[in-house]
């Protein structure tokens, strides 16, 4: 059977899902160019052609798993629904215990980024929009009266600082850390930042 003849724009999607794949399951050192060509059946030059070196290729798997997660996080908080019921499912959706991106891909991130200018900048820009989107929904309840925070700003910085160290906890040290414990400690790091009960979170 022949093989079905993509756009460039496909052959990019797929390539990158390729690339996130192998990144997961590898890790950004060992991966390699011809791992994510044998992946999909194709050649590394036709790899090569799209991203010309691996850390393009890499660069841009990582900022199109940030787009999609970001994609996510405004579905999430643009529904039809109060504040502190998006920013809950939010927070929930982002933490470890829950259903967000593999977190194995975004450790590797933060680690390559630490040498890698380019990667550092799609790893801080992913981190801004985060926060930024956080603290606008905080200041939607603040402002509708559903909760107190004196601080949206910080209180979105404080709640990602605690999701990324647990996600570093139950990724790199399996059973470090229950994830019952973690998710409880999720919900009432949350209810205390907005001066609820944590029962209110259950609503």
């Amino acid at each position: 059977m022949a093989r079905v003849r993509l756009t460039v724009a496909e052959r990019r999607e797929e390539l990158l899902r390729a690339a996130i794949e192998q990144i997961e399951a590898r890790g950004v050192a060992a991966v390699r160019i011809a791992d994510v060509a044998s992946t999909l059946g194709v050649s590394n030059a036709l790899v090569l052609y799209h991203f010309s070196t691996k850390e393009k290729l890499v660069a841009a798997a990582f900022t199109h798993a940030a787009e999609e997660d970001l994609a996510h996080l405004r579905k999430l908080l643009g529904r039809r629904t109060s504040a502190l019921r998006r920013l809950r499912a939010a927070v929930r959706w982002y933490a470890p215990t829950g259903q967000a991106k593999g977190w194995r891909l975004w450790i590797e991130g933060w680690a390559v980024a630490l040498r890698e200018p380019t990667l550092q900048e799609v790893a801080r820009n992913l981190d801004k929009r985060w926060k930024a989107a956080l603290a606008e929904v905080i200041v939607e309840g603040v402002t509708a009266g559903e909760f107190h925070c004196p601080d949206p700003e910080a209180t979105a910085l404080r709640l990602t600082a605690l999701l990324d160290g647990l996600a570093v906890q139950l990724t790199s040290y399996a059973g470090a850390v229950p994830r019952s414990r973690a998710q409880a400690w999720v919900d009432e790091a949350l209810a205390r930042e907005l001066g609820l009960e944590r029962t209110a979170l259950m609503r």
